[in-house]
């Protein structure tokens, strides 16, 4: 009996839960509720702000809940490794079922039945526009409306609303690409610098930082922190803005005002496809070239000061406000956050951000709609969402502000044109938002007035720089930073110009490395030869340089 009681109480304590539990409210998820797949390198914030206000958003238009399934699998170079590798597999396994050989670029381009081809995720969402525009001409994404009338009819409202919305936004600026067919920016970044005033001071940095340039005070050995740019697009981008900056800068001090670049540029353009280049246009390019060298040693000097190179773009400006680094690049949205989380009770900011003025363009984070999305209709409306107000005041609104974030301030800004002057909208959002919007050194559509982004110049560049930074900078990293130290313990760059020429020097091997080869040659040369031969090379420089340097 004494134990049947004792049983009879452990059942009834066990039982109480699950007797007095309330029923769930109607506005929670439950199972058979929507449900989105999405991937994304957006960080925690920002997927659960938007997880949350989308479901709420949904729930008042549409009646229900959703639930997100976010896929996190690291930044956007993993990302597109791994949708390349589903749709592979699942191009070769439908392809096979139906007796056609693969690849078939036409096929796969004509199918958007999740039943067929997909990787069973919705939406891309974040990351550059480097890597929507790859994923858009690799066919892993899809216009939204493009395609048969059984699969648009069910979101034809909403597709008009979001071509509506798409109209008030550029579809470029300052030579950016903001939005396609494929691909949408939802949000916009510059790229800049965050410093320590502090740790500078100490140092006996003088001036605060104003331009990339002086990421390479020799006073900043050892002191500035820097982000992996093979890991993430959105860093590889900051780098490129530094070539980008160098070139312009070198054209400027040879005569070349912006009005004329643009018409070289254009005349460029009109040019036959590998037309040779003659007089006024030959020596224009020659400027060009040497510009980017320019660029390139500008990107070894700082990565002689690095302090690292992390995989994490978030860890440097935590970085520098603690004062373990002094100063680094970083994403816009990264910089202004943490200073702003910097400021102790004397308010005094222990952290500051700037863009450097005509260091930067204005590029997009979009969002794209894959191909095969499972919940075609679903994501469309995600995409309505985060282009409509109700998503964009959650980019830069206070937290707890009506239509702002609930939690995390996400410090970024919104790429719809109503925050900013002149909309008569942007004096009432300017009551809400964490940064003065209305500010020109702020306002992304002022910022992107002042930099002219020219794809030509080193856009397509891009992967071949995150492997260069690797080789240069990193896989030779102690080399390269004992050899910068060398140099600066005997009197600085100017007086070891030997060394600084053995420092300087370019690959020769598997291909003499120039602006031109960098596009022709490394896209026909094996990715891994050509690494092992360049950390070879560098590695032998350093190694010279720093023997020139002791024999004096």
């Amino acid at each position: 009996m004494k134990n049947f009681l004792v049983m009879l109480a452990a059942a009834i304590v066990v039982a109480l839960p699950f007797i007095f539990r309330k029923p769930p409210p109607k506005t929670a998820w439950q199972p058979g509720d929507p449900e989105l797949v999405i991937i994304s390198p957006h960080n925690e914030a920002i997927r659960q702000e938007f997880g949350a206000a989308f479901s709420d958003w949904h729930l008042a238009r549409y009646g229900k809940p959703v639930k997100i399934d976010w896929r996190m699998i690291g930044g956007t170079t993993e990302i597109m490794r791994y949708l390349a590798a589903e749709y592979t597999a699942a191009g070769q396994y439908f392809f096979r079922a139906k007796n056609l050989e693969w690849p078939d670029d036409a096929a796969f381009r004509a199918s958007d039945d999740p039943v067929e081809i997909s990787s069973r995720i919705d939406l891309f969402f974040g990351g550059g526009t480097f890597d929507h525009a790859r994923a858009a001409r690799q066919s892993l994404t899809v216009c939204p409306w493009k395609g048969t009338a059984e699969i648009l009819a069910p979101s034809t409202n909403e597709l008009a609303a979001l071509r509506a919305l798409l109209d008030d936004i550029p579809r470029a600026n300052s030579g950016e690409d903001w939005w396609t067919d494929e691909y949408f920016g939802t949000v916009l970044s510059a790229f800049g610098i965050c410093y320590n005033p502090d740790r500078l001071r100490d140092l006996g940095v003088e001036s605060l930082p104003q331009r990339w340039d002086d990421l390479a005070d020799p006073k900043l050995f050892r002191f500035v922190g820097l982000a992996d740019p093979t890991k993430s697009g959105s860093v590889a981008k900051a780098f490129e803005m530094m070539v980008h900056e160098q070139i312009h800068r070198h054209l400027n001090d040879n005569g070349y005002a912006p009005e004329r670049i643009l018409d070289f540029e254009k005349q460029i353009r009109a040019l036959p496809k590998d037309a040779a280049l003659t007089g006024e246009l030959a020596a224009y390019q020659a400027h060009v070239e040497a510009g980017w060298l320019r660029g390139v040693h500008l990107l070894q000097r700082i990565g002689a000061n690095a302090r690292y190179f992390t995989d994490s773009a978030g860890k440097v400006p935590i970085d520098v406000a603690s004062g373990a680094a002094a100063a680094g690049a970083v994403i816009d949205f990264f910089g202004r956050f943490q200073a702003q989380n910097s400021v102790d009770r004397n308010g005094h900011s222990h952290m500051a951000y700037i863009t450097p003025l005509g260091g930067s363009s204005i590029s997009a984070d979009p969002v794209s709609l894959l191909r095969g999305a499972p919940h075609r209709d679903l994501a469309i409306r995600f995409i309505l969402f985060v282009l409509s107000d109700d998503g964009q005041t959650l980019w830069n609104y206070r937290v707890g502000e009506p239509g702002g974030p609930q939690k995390f301030p996400l410090c970024r800004l919104p790429i719809s044109r109503d925050f900013y002057p002149p909309s008569p909208d942007a004096a009432e959002h300017h009551l809400h938002t964490l940064d003065d919007l209305t500010d020109p050194n702020v306002d992304p559509y002022q910022l992107a007035q002042r930099f002219q982004y020219i794809p030509r110049w080193t856009a397509s560049h891009f992967g071949i720089q995150r492997d260069l930074i690797r080789a240069m900078c990193m896989d030779t990293g102690e080399e390269l930073r004992s050899v910068w130290g060398a140099i600066l313990a005997h009197g600085g760059p100017d007086k070891n110009p030997d060394a600084m020429r053995a420092l300087e020097r370019m690959p020769d091997a598997p291909f003499p490395l120039t602006w031109q080869s960098a596009i022709t040659e490394y896209a026909r040369a094996d990715r891994l030869d050509t690494l092992r031969h360049w950390a070879d090379f560098f590695r032998a420089s350093y190694r010279e340089a720093e023997s020139l340097v002791n024999k004096k």
